[in-house]
């Protein structure tokens, strides 16, 4: 596998993993044991969120396309490809807190529904 393709494989995989922590809550609902991989993601993020880290994949992605002859690109993944999408003039520290606090409350209210049809679920096996 090239350099270039290996690139493209962990931007791939930073992608889906960014739809995971927005979006595993939701499969929490059926599968419950998605929990256990959706919350430590979940915390991942907002650790990186909170203290300004860069993901790991991040470097990993950029030294590849520098392996490949490329370039590599400054700032973070969010910033260089989700952001101009979202806010063209780029990402402020303010930004990304409330992105954070986002993620946070999203999963919140849905984890509150998890938890509340486990209760419902094990209240109805108790009558049954």
């Amino acid at each position: 596998m090239t350099y270039h393709a290996l690139a493209d494989l962990v931007l791939v995989i930073h992608a889906l993993f960014i739809v995971f922590v927005l979006c595993g809550g939701l499969l929490a609902l059926r599968w419950r044991w998605i929990a256990w991989l959706h919350l430590p993601a979940v915390a991942w993020v907002v650790l990186l969120g909170v203290f300004g880290w860069l993901c790991p994949l991040t470097p990993l992605e950029q030294n590849l396309r520098q392996a490949a002859g490329g370039t590599a690109y400054s700032g973070g993944f969010i910033e260089h490809y989700l952001l101009p999408l979202i806010y063209p003039a780029g990402l402020a520290r303010e930004v990304l807190l409330v992105m954070v606090a986002a993620v946070i409350i999203l999963n919140i209210v849905v984890y509150w529904f998890v938890f509340r049809q486990r209760g419902k679920n094990r209240q109805h096996h108790r009558l049954g």
